[in-house]
């Protein structure tokens, strides 16, 4: 080959390395939503958010009990939600790792409530935790989506080597056959699921009373009207805190910004109010970080006061611990 020839091939190369073709190989989409798990850090304690997954619940009159419909619909299209009727409510259990246990706070909806949630195990995975190596279940109140979780479907326990610790005034209340046998039947699925998770380790589940220290660092807040022993959690490390705010107002762009409002879930509305005004307060005035369970994910900001009521600021993403 000529050298003319050789430096014609070259030339030719070169030229067309800065020709962009597309590729050949083509891959499906995904189809669905990567791994739901954050972390963040609390003084030394760790926080994992693990999402659930969601329930898509059709917004109808009633859902607040003391608001017209249209107000709530205008309430959650501010924020452009449940624009096609349904309102997306999150389930974000907790893993809390102080350095010396591992405790998962509220144990999502086991797969029974939606297609849409019973993901807590999936998640759990993705974030390395051992469900074997869970020391504690740490319950804040009976209702299906916070206990369904402790076991799977087949009934073996979800988290075999962990104590189970709940509300005493929850136990009193939603394991007492005469409560079940006046309760509405609306009730009775929350009576049954306390029982099918509960029953068959009743004399190893570990009860507190309100403003217990369950463990170091992590201390019960009485928030009772959502249920009898409705409870939210203090996590406190190296002055620094947390407040993990359990159904206190359930969805935020509702109750967070419309404190007076009554959700159908709570048992004792006017009571729920106070608790919600009281603790709404609290950590707006003392600025603490706030990881609501059904916040959208990953479910941890800060509420800030706005004209008569609240709003709820989500913390920026961090790629840092």
């Amino acid at each position: 080959m000529s050298r003319r020839t050789i430096l014609a091939a070259a030339a030719g190369a070169a030229a067309g390395a800065g020709v962009t073709r597309p590729a050949k190989a083509a891959a499906p989409a995904a189809g669905r939503q990567a791994p739901g798990v954050y972390r963040y850090t609390v003084g030394e304690i760790e926080v994992t958010a693990l999402t659930d997954g969601v329930a898509m619940r059709p917004l109808e009159a009633g859902f607040v009990k003391n608001a017209p419909l249209d107000a709530v619909k205008q309430a959650l299209s501010d924020v452009f939600l449940a624009e096609d009727g349904k309102l997306p409510i999150p389930f974000t259990p907790l893993i809390v790792n102080t350095g010396s246990r591992i405790i998962l706070i509220d144990a999502g909806t086991g797969g029974f409530m939606a297609p849409t949630a019973g993901q807590l195990m999936e998640n759990l995975s993705a974030a390395g935790v051992d469900p074997r190596a869970v020391d504690t279940v740490l319950v804040s109140h009976f209702h299906s989506d916070h206990i369904g979780g402790i076991r799977f479907k087949d009934g073996a326990l979800a988290f075999p080597n962990a104590e189970v610790v709940v509300p005493e005034a929850e136990w009193a209340f939603w394991m007492d056959d005469g409560q079940m046998s006046r309760a509405a039947e609306s009730a009775l699925p929350v009576f049954k699921m306390a029982r099918r998770v509960f029953s068959p380790i009743a004399k190893e589940v570990r009860r507190y009373g309100p403003n217990a220290e369950i463990a170091p660092g992590i201390t019960a807040i009485a928030a009772p009207g959502h249920t009898p022993g409705h409870t939210a959690f203090r996590l406190s490390s190296n002055g620094e805190q947390l407040i993990v705010w359990s159904d206190t107002t359930n969805h935020p762009a509702l109750f967070v910004r419309n404190p007076g409002w009554h959700a159908v879930f709570d048992m004792d509305p006017e009571l729920a109010e106070a608790t919600r005004r009281r603790m709404l307060d609290m950590v707006a005035v003392d600025r603490l970080l706030v990881a609501g369970y059904h916040f959208p994910f990953p479910a941890v900001g800060h509420i800030a006061r706005r004209g008569s009521g609240f709003e709820f600021v989500p913390a920026m993403w961090n790629p840092a611990l």
